[in-house]
């Protein structure tokens, strides 16, 4: 992730570093240094896959969840590019985003005619159960399925919430832009979105494995989770 002093998310509401441009940091450092950390390719949610693809407002959902298989297509050695989409809302035109396979995680609840455009798009799909709220369950699947060991999760703050919630997050890679939101109710890093008494960090520890300071001022923090 990238963010602000202030741990917020969204580059458009920041302030420029004193002689620079904050746009220039993020073009500079944040493909780079994602490059150095080995992952196999990328976790978004819907709303930050929204960048890349039309979405239908309100789908069409079956009344009840209902089981089906998961569909895997031969990712050839790609790197895979994953929506967290529950409600089937993004609108896939092909079977790449950003020249990675594209994998759609979903809930049990939508449409098979929405699982039968995937399939001729060349999209992937697995499920995280009835309310596309298992993340260990569809995560498990990508695994074994491609093959893979590590993804790289970069937002936003909710969907990151919640993989730190269920546990799936063992290490992270944090820049920090010298400069700064100020604004109150700006989605920050992790944004759980339980209840006010939920401790979605409980028996996650982190442990400092390497800091940076990189051209422009930012600094590039990463740590491994410890849990239990």
């Amino acid at each position: 992730m990238i963010t602000s002093l202030d741990g917020r998310l969204h580059p458009d509401r920041w302030s420029d570093p004193a002689g620079g441009r904050v746009a220039d940091l993020i073009d500079a450092h944040y493909d780079a240094t994602a490059e150095r950390l080995g992952v196999e390719g990328w976790i978004v949610g819907r709303r930050t896959m929204g960048e890349f693809l039309d979405q239908e407002p309100s789908p069409r959902l079956l009344g009840e969840p209902r089981e089906r298989p998961p569909h895997l297509v031969d990712a050839a050695g790609s790197d895979l590019a994953v929506a967290i989409d529950p409600s089937g809302r993004l609108r896939h035109a092909g079977g790449a985003i950003d020249g990675d396979h594209a994998v759609a995680v979903l809930s049990e609840r939508v449409t098979d005619d929405y699982l039968a455009r995937l399939r001729e798009c060349g999209v992937s799909y697995v499920f995280a159960g009835p309310h596309g709220d298992d993340l260990a369950t569809a995560m498990a699947a990508i695994g074994e399925g491609f093959g893979v060991a590590h993804l790289a999760l970069e937002g936003g703050g909710i969907t990151n919430g919640a993989f730190l919630a269920a546990g799936l997050i063992d290490a992270t890679s944090t820049l920090i832009c010298p400069t700064l939101d100020g604004r109150a109710g700006i989605a920050s890093i992790f944004d759980h979105a339980g209840p006010g008494d939920s401790a979605p960090s409980a028996r996650q520890h982190l442990r400092l494995t390497a800091c940076e300071t990189l051209e422009g001022g930012v600094i590039w923090l990463r740590h491994d989770i410890a849990h239990g």
